[in-house]
């Protein structure tokens, strides 16, 4: 099994919208383990841990969001990490 880990920040209407509860639904759905968590800023930074193709789905979900998010840049990042065994929300 091929995996990766990248990170992502989410810019645009993303806290306050239930971004960060819906990426960790469709992350544990899809076996991935990693966080979603405000910044200060208004982002959201997302690292996603798992197989490639799991966390590609997922990076490209981003983009979406839940409903009420308006989802303006992605920034994506490949990083080497060690793999979290869960998936948290902060």
């Amino acid at each position: 099994m091929d995996k990766c880990c990248a990170k992502a920040l989410v810019t645009g209407k993303v806290q306050g919208v239930w971004y960060r509860g819906a990426t960790r639904e469709r992350a544990l759905r899809a076996g991935i383990t990693g966080h979603a968590i405000n910044l200060p800023d208004g982002r959201v930074e997302v690292l996603m841990c798992g197989e490639r193709e799991a966390v590609k789905r997922l990076a490209e979900w981003l983009w979406e969001g839940p409903e009420n998010a308006r989802v303006t840049h992605v920034e994506f990042e490949v990083i080497d990490t060690h793999e979290p065994d869960d998936f948290r929300t902060g």
